[in-house]
Order: C-alpha cells, then structure tokens, then sequence
C-alpha cells in the first residue's frame, strides 16, 4: 500500500488524468451501446416457466408481453355508437403498429367478458410479440399515443401493463444530487475546510460514474436488471464517500502531527487505506455470495454492485491521495492551519462528546448493553410477518396512467382481473382434449376464482390456453393459496386417467416460484456469507470473539432493517405520507440482495472500530483501555460516516421507483442502527464485558492462519506472540500484561 500511495503522490497528475479519461472512456462507449437491462425472474424448470415456454411453443407471438387498454365513461355505455366507432378505430390503428402481435377488443364476438357490468368500463389486451424487457421504448411509446389520441371529454384512456411501466420509468438524478448535497454539509461541517470536503464527493462521483457506465455495459452481456445501476449508484455513492472520509481524516490527523503533505497522504493510505481495502473486500464477498443462488436476474445485480465496490476503493487509494496532494495543506481549515503554525504539532487526543460517552458505556455496559438489545429485538418483530410477493401497478403514483388503468379495471371488474392466472396445457390425444374441456367447469366451482375464461387450442391441437381471473389482487396472499390449491388439488383431479399436463402461469405465479426458490436457498447463502464474514475477521484481529460477535450483530442488523422494510412497505405504516404508495408485498429479490449489502455495509463499521481497538489492545495488552480508546477516537468519524450514508440512502426514496425506495430505507436504517445503536452501543458494552477473552485464540489456530494486518504492521506480530492462549478477566476487570 505503501508504494501505491508513494507512486500516486508522486504522479497525482497523472493519476487524475488516467481516472477521467476513464471515466470519460467507459461514458462514451455507454452511450454508443445503450442500455440493454433485462428483468427476468424466470427460474427454468418452474411451473410458471413452463408455461411460459409452452405459450412461445404452442402460440407462436402469445409469449410476448400483454399489456391493457382501458376506456370509461361517466354518463353513457362504452356500447355508445359513437364510443364504439372511436374505440374500434383506435384498436385497428394499435393492430397495424410494429411489434404487435395482436388486440383482442372487447367488441368482438367473445369480448363481453371485457365490458363491466354496469357497461361503463371496457378493456382491450394489446399482446407485443416479446417480453417487456426486449421491447424498444418507441414502440410502447407508439402504443401510448395511438391509444390516447382516441380520449376526449366523455370518454377515458388509460393504458396498464409492464410494457407500459417502461414510459414511466423516473427520469433524472434528483436522488443522487439531495444525497450528495447532504453528504457535502456534513462533510463541510466535520472538516471546517471546503476542500478537504469535496474531496470525498469527487473521488465517490468518479468512481461511482465509471461503475454507472459499466453497468450499462455489463448488461449487453449477461443479464443485469434495470434497478442494477441505481443500486450500484445507491451503494457507491454511501461507501464510496465513507471510505474516502476515512482516508481524508487519517491524512488530516498526519498534517496535524506536523507531517509534510505527501509523508501524511502516504500514511493515511498504508494505515487507513488498508482497513478501507479489507472493508471493501467484506462487500463485495458478501455481494458475491448470491452467485451460489446459481439465479441469473441476481448475478447481473451481484456483478453489478461489486463493480461499483471495486472501484470506489480503487479511487480511494490511488486518486484520492493524487487529489489530497494536490490541495496541500488546505485540506486543513484556515483556523487549523493557524494553529498548526503558532503553536506546532500537538498530539489529537479523544474529547468532548466522544469521550465522554466512551467512559460512560465503559461505566455502565450490561444497562446499555440491554437496552440495545431490546431495541433490536423490538425492530426485529416486523420480519417474522415478512411476505414475499410482486407489488402491482396498484402501488404506483395515483397520476401514472398505469395506477389509473389499474383502478378502473378493479373497480369495474375486481381487483382479479389486473392479474389473470394463466393455465396452459400439453394434449396428447382425445382424452386430454376432454379433460381439458371439463376444466373450466371444476375451476368455476374452486374458492377464490372470479371467473374463467374459453379453453383456446392452438392449431395443431397439442397446446391449450385458459385464463382464470382470481377475486383477489395479484399481490394478495388469497391469490398466492389460489395458486397452491390450483396445482395441489384441482388440476392433479383433472389430469387423473390422463396424459394431460396443466402449468399454472401468470405475474402471482412467477412471483410466487421465484420467491419459493430463493427461500429454499436463502439458509445457504446466508450460512456462507456468515462463513466467509468471520473468516476474514478471524484472519484479520487474529481472535474468536471478534467474529462470532460481529456474525450476531450483523444478523441482528438486518433482522431490525427488515422489520422497518416490512413496517413501512407490507404494513403501510406512513407509507403514503412518504410518498411511496400502499401497502404491498415484499419483492421476492429484496431478502438476498439486501441481506448481501446489509453484512457488507455492517462488516465495515465492525472494522473501522476494532481495528482501532485491536491496535491499542496489541501495545498495552489492557482491554479496558483498549475499547475506551477504540470507541473514543473512532465514533465521531463512524457516526459522521453513518450520517452521509443514511442522508445518501434516504435520498433513493425520491427515485420514484419503490424497489429502489425499499433498499435506501433499508439501508439506511440498517445503518442508523449499526453505527448509533450496535457499533457504539452493544459491541463496546459487550468487550468491556468479556474483558480479554476478546482476544483469545488458540496456539494452534494462531500458527495455522495466514498473517495479514489491515492496520501497518509494524511490530504487532511480536506483540501478539506475547498474549497468553487463557487471557482472564471475563468479568470486566483490567487484564494488563506483562511484556
């Protein structure tokens, strides 16, 4: 680390040019290529895929995305000459658009089925010849507009479906400009110095942009889902400005021990810049580990995210020193630098608040090390009532035309009918036919169907299609047991004496797979994350405690994080006055995405305050001492970290997009909680608590493990050979050694 840090000081010139022109470089190509982004959340070999591929097989053009058009009248039929004439004109003007592969209208001779009842709302299904995510904009644009060029005063239009959500995607970066905007107040307000505050800012939108054009790029090569880019965004900017902080206030502690600017940049990266580096690494192996789901739609988001990581730790140690050495001296405040000259270097010791608190967590740790706990414990309750399943249009924005849609067609039809099932069969011969035949009037008579529509065989008769349309909403648990009933009981009875195979399809029950596959491989994913966490601690502090206690407090984060998730999100609790929509499910991809950034993020605050601690154990052998000063010199850095990062996430929720405002919330009360409640709260009380037994490792585990330091290693193996296998003082006494 040192030489990296020598070499950038060296040739900071250079170094900021090498990051713009890649920055500048990976943008341009970006914009040549285009975005290429693909949300598929099929699994093969699910019954809902199957379907699928049946539909693609069996109606050649019916696998693609059906989308609806929806008109209303206030005060006359939607069987009003004039309103059918209009409404015909404008299906036959969609027919005739490209990428269409058919319309059927309501005014057909089986299209009663799409008129309500009190003949005020009628719907068309305009079917595209591909999934939504392989559909260009301009087509579905063209859609739009022929639709809604057919709405006048008497008559309503509005359009629902996913391809039509694509129009509606949130467009600009006010998310990101609010997060920075606070990140840079807090910045300005901990430093006192303008420069040393834009530093972290600009090595963060560096890295960060680079990493936003290569996920652009990652996309027309495996699959990358269309939220990929704002989450590596989310995520980047937070770390991304945390670790440079980090750095930035190591370089100005150097200057202000009377170090030459390049001596202090250097010193920063060797010391700090590695605990930035192994925080990095905890993200990113934690971000990694979804690869073990072996799921496609999450390797791009894992791929993704990690990018971003790398390379926002790759900007903190090699251009934020260039950076740090260009600025000299004014990364200190003009008062500082005053300071710094009449009176000379003077050691920074831990005051004010921070200390304070330090004694006083050391004073009283099992009084505050339950009352974290019962506050984690209470945030907690939430995630034992966590319900996977899709939000619908039903969620969005009461001005999107998509939410209208969706309201007209539930209020006319219920609520069913913005989520049909989809059944489709594999015939071999006449008795399948029969069978077939029979279906409709056994799913007439299952609990929770609202109605069933014609059995439909394609043209060589081996392939059949029916609709059922549920009572509930797509996202309601009625229609998820709808699903189980349909597949363990009625269509088993059907098929019985038979060749005939019925898949269920449709949004409920490709959500309701996609979440059934990542629950069953959830334990795993979580067990190796775990595995891998402790294991570069245990590497790392050379210590049993230290990791199994940063294991619990990481799943105790994310346990209290999803309880505020499920609060706000399923619950509904203030979901509306912040703007994000009813209550809803949980997306079935959240659990594993967030349980990865969760233990990475909760991994880096676990390092930068015991790595503190581990050094001042290490010299004086005294634990007391060791986590007073940890915490001391450690939290005010920590908590202004944790501010940026909560302002930065909290910002998301602005995005317009509620996968994107479900990670920042969150995030950012995972955060809150790991830094303000866990990092200088439960974990100091818990070390004073165990005294030396924090450190202990066994002899033969400590000549078996690999020595690698995040801290300059200078002479602390030595120390650690000279730490006794049984250290003592469990009960929170001094446990000073020997040398």
């Amino acid at each position: 680390m040192a030489a990296v840090a020598r070499w950038c000081v060296r040739h900071r010139l250079v170094v900021v040019l090498l990051w713009f022109l890649a920055l500048g470089g990976v943008t341009a190509a970006a914009s040549i290529a285009g975005t290429a982004y693909s949300n598929d959340y099929e699994v093969p070999g699910t019954e809902s895929g199957r379907a699928v591929d049946l539909l693609k097989k069996g109606f050649h053009g019916q696998g693609g995305d059906s989308d609806t058009i929806v008109w209303h009248t206030a005060d006359r039929s939607v069987r009003a000459d004039r309103v059918e004439q209009r409404m015909d004109r404008m299906l036959d003007a969609v027919a005739e658009l490209d990428g269409i592969a058919s319309v059927t209208s309501p005014y057909s001779g089986r299209g009663d089925a799409q008129i309500s009842a009190d003949r005020h709302t009628a719907y068309a299904t305009v079917t595209f010849d591909r999934q939504a995510d392989d559909i260009p904009e301009e087509q579905v644009r063209a859609l739009v507009d022929t639709a809604k060029a057919a709405e006048t005063d008497a008559v309503q239009v509005e359009l629902g479906g996913s391809a039509i959500a694509l129009t509606e995607a949130p467009g600009g970066h006010m998310a990101e400009v609010v997060g920075v905007a606070v990140a840079a107040v807090v910045l300005l307000v901990a430093f006192g110095s303008l420069a040393a505050s834009l530093l972290p800012i600009a090595t963060a939108l560096v890295s960060v942009g680079t990493a936003y054009s290569g996920i652009v790029l990652l996309g027309h090569v495996m699959t990358v889902a269309d939220f990929a880019p704002m989450l590596g965004l989310l995520i980047g900017l937070g770390v991304g400005i945390d670790y440079a902080l980090f750095i930035v206030t190591r370089h100005r502690k150097g200057l202000k021990r009377g170090l030459p600017v390049a001596d202090a940049a250097r010193e920063a990266v060797t010391t700090t810049g590695r605990a930035v580096v192994f925080a990095g690494a905890t993200v990113c192996i934690a971000l990694l580990g979804m690869l073990i789901l072996r799921l496609n739609f999450l390797n791009g988001v894992a791929i993704a995210a990690s990018l971003t990581v790398v390379l926002t730790v790759a900007a903190s140690v090699t251009l934020l020193p260039a950076l740090l050495s260009l600025i000299g001296m004014r990364a200190l405040s003009r008062r500082e630098r005053q300071r710094l000259v009449s009176h000379g270097p003077q050691p920074e010791l831990p005051t004010g608040f921070a200390a304070r608190w330090s004694a006083f967590v050391e004073r009283h740790p099992k009084l505050l090390g339950g009352l974290a706990a019962a506050v984690m414990l209470v945030l907690a309750l939430p995630t034992f009532s966590l319900h996977l399943g899709t939000s619908d249009q039903g969620n969005g924005p009461a001005t999107a035309t998509t939410r209208q849609a969706y309201d007209l067609l539930a209020d006319g039809f219920g609520p069913g009918v913005n989520g049909p099932l989809t059944l489709v069969g594999r015939l071999d011969g006449a008795d399948d036919q029969v069978a077939m035949d029979r279906l409709p009037q056994a799913l007439h008579g299952t609990d929770g169907v609202a109605s069933v529509g014609p059995v439909t065989y394609n043209s060589s008769g081996d392939t059949a299609v029916l609709t059922v349309v549920p009572e509930t909403s797509p996202q309601s648990r009625s229609t998820s047991e709808l699903v189980d009933r349909l597949r363990s009981d009625v269509l088993p009875y059907t098929e019985r004496g038979t060749s005939l195979e019925v898949d269920v399809g449709g949004v409920t029950a490709g959500y309701d797979d996609f979440a059934e596959i990542i629950v069953g491989k959830l334990p795993l994913f979580v067990g190796v994350v775990i595995a891998l966490g402790c294991l570069l601690l245990l590497v790392a502090f050379r210590s049993v405690g230290v990791p199994l206690k940063a294991a619990v407090m990481n799943v105790a984060a994310v346990a209290s994080a999803f309880g505020v998730v499920v609060a706000i999100f399923q619950w509904g609790w203030g979901s509306e006055l912040l703007g994000l929509g009813s209550a809803g499910p949980i997306e079935p991809f959240l659990p594993v995405i967030m349980v990865s950034v969760l233990f990475g993020l909760s991994m880096d605050y676990q390092v930068f305050l015991v790595s503190r601690m581990y050094e001042e154990w290490l010299e004086t052998g005294d634990n007391r001492r060791a986590v007073r000063v940890g915490l001391a010199e450690t939290s005010r850095v920590i908590n202004s970290a944790a501010v940026i990062m909560i302002s930065v996430f909290l910002a998301f929720v602005l995005s317009g997009d509620r996968v994107i405002a479900m990670f920042g919330i969150g995030l950012a009360a995972a955060v809150a909680l790991d830094a303000f409640v866990l990092r200088t709260l439960l974990v100091p009380a818990l070390m004073h608590l165990l005294g030396g037994a924090n450190w202990w490792l066994p002899r033969w585990l400590d000549r078996w493990l690999p020595r690698i330091s995040i801290e300059n290693p200078g002479s602390r193996e030595a120390a650690h050979a000279r730490i006794p296998e049984q250290s003592a003082s469990l009960d929170g006494e001094d446990s000073k050694l020997t040398p």
